[in-house]
């Protein structure tokens, strides 16, 4: 493994004084409640997020697949959760390491994260370009995901095709919906909805298709979501 010259130090503290100086203790108590979560916020919005990430990627840009890992859960063991936002901008920013080697970093982050801000992210903006690029070792491991005893995997293995259009492996999405829709899991129900609904806009035809086959095995919530915007289409 070569070695990690990347001063994750700095960059972690370049981006915790930064956040520490923007800090708004109304608006933290506020997001904090809003996701329902324990964990800490400086109350600092996606907007000034963007201006710190702006320096880190300029001056903390990783230039090895180690570096990369290394400064992405550098940010990731920070304590609050815009400095976890912040691993996550820098993993999504790093596009030349959305590669399959780094599926097992996407997965921790997953299984760590544990909610549905950390995992869509990780899933919509970084699993998804590994499918999209690198389909079959990727779908390798992610195949895997979608009966793991981890809930947000399963949901992970879902919606990691959401926004990929006509790249996406309609067969894959179709089994992976079946395979769940017995779920009684809000968040797989709603993964399922919404991956449908955002593949319906490539091919409404086969989407609506599948809910009608499979209307009485999709819950009342993925059915709904998924045929959104193809009513027309829908007996």
């Amino acid at each position: 493994m070569a070695a990690v010259v990347l001063d994750t130090d700095a960059a972690c503290r370049y981006v915790s004084a930064e956040l520490a100086a923007a800090a708004n203790q109304e608006k933290a108590s506020g997001m904090q409640a809003y996701m329902k979560t324990e964990m800490p916020f400086y109350g600092v919005q996606k907007p000034a997020r963007k201006m710190i990430m702006r320096r880190l990627k300029d001056e903390f840009a990783p230039s090895s697949l180690d570096e990369y890992e290394s400064l992405v859960l550098a940010l990731w063991d920070l304590p609050h959760r815009e400095e976890k936002y912040l691993a996550l901008a820098v993993g999504v920013e790093s596009r030349q390491f959305h590669t399959p080697a780094s599926l097992p970093l996407y997965r921790r982050l997953m299984v760590e994260g544990a909610w549905w801000d950390f995992v869509d992210e990780v899933s919509t903006r970084m699993v998804r370009e590994v499918v999209r690029d690198y389909p079959e070792p990727a779908w390798a491991v992610v195949d895997q995901w979608i009966d793991d005893e981890v809930m947000w995997l399963r949901r992970s293995a879902i919606i990691c095709q959401v926004g990929i259009k006509e790249r996406t492996d309609a067969d894959r999405l179709f089994s992976f919906c079946r395979q769940r829709a017995f779920e009684e899991e809000f968040f797989i129900r709603k993964a399922i909805g919404w991956a449908l609904r955002e593949y319906s806009k490539t091919n409404p035809e086969a989407v609506a298709a599948f809910a009608i086959e499979y209307r009485e095995e999709l819950s009342g919530l993925s059915f709904r979501e998924a045929t959104r915007h193809i009513l027309d289409h829908i007996p």
